[in-house]
C-alpha cells in the first residue's frame, strides 16, 4: 500500500524502561541496529499497526506499556534502488512514519523476540536515549533523528546518563559518522557475523532455532 508519492505507511517505536533507557534491537542475521518498525497494513490506523508490530516484533501486548506521546505529522525517509525489491523498483520509494514513545509498564521478561515465525530482531539491549545512529543504516538516520528530537520532551527524567536533552545528544547525532561504521549498518549487508562480532555490553542474543543465521532471500527486503 503506497500513497501517490511512492511512500509507504509506516510506524516506529521508541520503547523506554523505567530507567528512560531505549529497546535497540539488531536486525536479524546484520551488523546493524534499530527501533522496532512496521508498515500499517490497510484497514488499520497507525496506533493499531503500532500495537501489531510491538508484539510482533519485541512480543509485548497493549497491557505492557503506556503511549506517552507520538509525532505530530509523518516523517519520510527515501531507500536507495540497490535494497528495494526489483519488482517494486520505479513506483516503491521509501516509508512516511508516524513514530511512538512508549513507556514499558511491565517487565524485560515480558519481551520476546520469537513472538511470531518471522522474527525481525536477533538481540536487544537497553540504550541511553540518544542511539548510536553509526550503527543504524544511513539512510534512516535523519529519521532518526527527527523523531528522538520531536519527542525527546515526554520523556521521564532519570538522571543525566538518559536526559534526553538535545544538549547530551549522543556524538554520532552531532554527525562524524565513521565510514568504518557505514558499511557495518548497510541494509543489504546479510553477510553472517564474523568470529570476533561482539555485542555491546547488556546485550540479549537470541538465534533463532529454526532459521539459524541464513542469509534472508531478496523478496525480504521491501520493508525497510
Amino acid at each position: 500500500m503506497l500513497d501517490r508519492d511512492g511512500f509507504r505507511p509506516n510506524v516506529g517505536i521508541i520503547l523506554l524502561n523505567q530507567r528512560s533507557q531505549v529497546f535497540w534491537g539488531k536486525r536479524i542475521r546484520t551488523h546493524s541496529w534499530q527501533f522496532p518498525q512496521g508498515g500499517i497494513d490497510r484497514g488499520e490506523n497507525p496506533e493499531q499497526a503500532m500495537f501489531r508490530e510491538l508484539h510482533e516484533e519485541v512480543g509485548l501486548m497493549p497491557q505492557h506499556v503506556q503511549v506517552l506521546a507520538r509525532t505530530r505529522d509523518w516523517l519520510r525517509y527515501e531507500v536507495p534502488d540497490r535494497f528495494i525489491r526489483r519488482d517494486a523498483r520505479g513506483h516503491y520509494k521509501g516509508q512516511k512514519q508516524i513514530w511512538f514513545l512508549l513507556q514499558l509498564v511491565g517487565h524485560d521478561w515480558d519481551l520476546n523476540l520469537r513472538a511470531t515465525d518471522h522474527p525481525e530482531f536477533d538481540a536487544w539491549r537497553w540504550n541511553d536515549y540518544w542511539v548510536p545512529l553509526d550503527v543504524v543504516v544511513e539512510f534512516k538516520r535523519g529519521v532518526y533523528e527527527m523523531a528522538l528530537t520531536e519527542l525527546s520532551r515526554f520523556v521521564p527524567r532519570f538522571d543525566n546518563r538518559s536526559d534526553p536533552r538535545p544538549d547530551h545528544r549522543n556524538r554520532y547525532l552531532r554527525g562524524g559518522m565513521r565510514q568504518r561504521d557505514v558499511a557495518a549498518g548497510d541494509a543489504g549487508d546479510n553477510r553472517l557475523p564474523s568470529p570476533s562480532f561482539e555485542l555491546p555490553p547488556g546485550a540479549t542474543f537470541e538465534p533463532d532455532p529454526q532459521t539459524g543465521l541464513r542469509p534472508a532471500p531478496d523478496n525480504e527486503k521491501h520493508d525497510i
